[in-house]
């Protein structure tokens, strides 16, 4: 009785057009205070409780703020240079940097909307005017920027990290190979349509035009070395290392590339000035100019869109937590895990009831929620079954990209048609031919677990033997 009352509100709510974290709270607090003897004051209890006992969590304010600040300055186009120099010479060059450069700043955002935005805002014109057709580069971006919630940081793999008390830094270790997996497949099929449509190819640039767009997309790039090899490295959990990209991102963006913050525009070296006055000019202007961006409004605008985004996705976060704990209170996954184990199923048919459940709930959820949900009642019946919850992992993520570009309501079709000026129907015939690439991924990710489990593993071993 309890059960269906719980899913019966949640799925009322949701018909009325209730925002997904508001129609989680309400269905779950109507039920406890129906079916249960807790108060209203344990139910905030509950609600505080799910937030500050995960402690995986607090690195998603801080990895938001470090994309904020790097999609505000001019990370993503130095980004892009520096794809276009390595493979902008090849057939459909542009389109593979493109994916390259989306692939280089999901590891410096770990958010798929903001790689969509900030380098599909200037690739998808550059492609257009480079002769490709605005529906291929369209689709190309809206495909591509999936990888921001698969090449880690992931801010998904830390929601799923929390919802199911798996070690943040093992989802990130398993996501790289299946992301830079990913991107080789998109590049690979851009190769093969560009050489049919007869798409044309951009002059080699040369070692000198590598060399110098390497360096001027340095300070974006440090930031993937600073994060990943402290994580990989054991030297910082993931939340300390958000903590530290927030801070890094701040000071690259306003004090390192100057595209933002009361020095803007200020360059770093005077003609004829020497290398000494150009340190000690730097590091003055700096000192100086830090107070100042408490009041810059540049920073002030970064800092609160960043804490909106935030407080949204913890909000959700916090409802859909307090809805596992009813779950969880009820034993419904204990009892779903126990049918499917008396059924008989293998873990290969389960992981297709799995993929088959995911795809459809992407169509109407945000990520977060639907992981938060789903999660805590695949969890146990995958552990019965004796599949690894990291592979899970990792193929509850890959269904959350493919939900990211599928309608009515993934989030990528829109920031792309809001880029394009076109319709978001427009946008989902141009999107749908590269989707069929996510599908064959999604089943290689299904059933060949050394994708994902190689790099952690091998991390592991490295890790015993010293």
């Amino acid at each position: 009785m309890t059960t269906a009352a719980l899913f019966i509100i949640l799925f009322a709510c949701m018909l009325l057009g209730m925002p997904i974290a508001l129609a989680l709270g309400l269905s779950s607090i109507a039920t406890i205070l129906m079916f249960s003897n807790d108060s209203l004051a344990s139910i905030a209890l509950k609600l505080f409780e799910a937030l500050s006992e995960h402690y995986t969590l607090l690195a998603i304010p801080f990895f938001i703020l470090s994309s904020a600040f790097l999609s505000t300055g001019g990370v993503a186009k130095r980004i892009i240079r520096f794809a276009l120099s390595i493979v902008g010479h090849i057939r459909g060059g542009i389109a593979m940097a493109s994916v390259l450069a989306c692939m280089i700043f999901a590891a410096v955002s770990g958010s798929s909307p903001a790689t969509v935005a900030a380098i599909g805002t200037i690739v998808i014109a550059g492609m257009v005017k480079a002769g490709y057709p605005q529906s291929f580069a369209a689709g190309v971006i809206a495909n591509a920027g999936t990888l921001g919630i698969l090449i880690p940081p992931s801010i998904v793999m830390l929601v799923y990290a929390a919802a199911t008390e798996v070690s943040a830094a093992r989802m990130f270790m398993a996501g790289f190979i299946p992301g830079t997996m990913m991107g080789l497949m998109l590049m690979i099929v851009i190769y093969f349509v560009a050489r049919i449509k007869g798409i044309p190819c951009q002059p080699w640039s040369g070692f000198k035009e590598i060399i110098l767009s390497f360096w001027s997309a340095l300070g974006g790039l440090m930031l993937i070395i600073i994060v990943l090899g402290s994580i990989y490295g054991g030297i910082a959990s993931p939340t300390e290392a958000a903590a530290v990209s927030a801070v890094y991102a701040f000071f690259v963006a306003i004090f390192g590339y100057r595209d933002m913050g009361p020095i803007k525009g200020v360059p770093w070296k005077k003609p004829g000035e020497n290398y000494l006055s150009v340190v000690y000019r730097n590091t003055f202007l700096t000192i100086i100019n830090l107070p100042k961006c408490i009041i810059d409004k540049d920073v002030n605008k970064v800092v609160l869109d960043a804490s909106k985004v935030s407080i949204m996705l913890l909000f959700i976060i916090a409802n859909a937590m307090l809805f596992a704990h009813v779950l969880t209170t009820e034993r419904i996954p204990h009892h779903l895990a126990s049918i499917i184990v008396e059924l008989g199923l293998s873990p290969w048919m389960f992981l297709i009831v799995v993929n088959l459940l995911l795809l459809a709930a992407g169509n109407f959820m945000e990520p977060s929620a639907i992981l938060l949900i789903m999660a805590p009642i695949l969890f146990p019946i995958a552990m019965q079954l004796g599949i690894d919850p990291i592979h899970l992992g990792i193929i509850m993520v890959v269904n959350m990209e493919i939900g990211m570009i599928t309608p009515p309501v993934g989030l990528n079709l829109f920031v792309t048609a809001g880029i394009t000026g076109n319709s978001i129907g427009w946008v989902i015939r141009a999107a749908l031919p590269w989707l069929s690439v996510l599908l064959v991924f999604l089943v290689l990710i299904t059933y060949i677990p050394q994708i994902s489990l190689f790099l952690p593993e091998f991390i592991d071993k490295l890790q015993g033997y010293n």
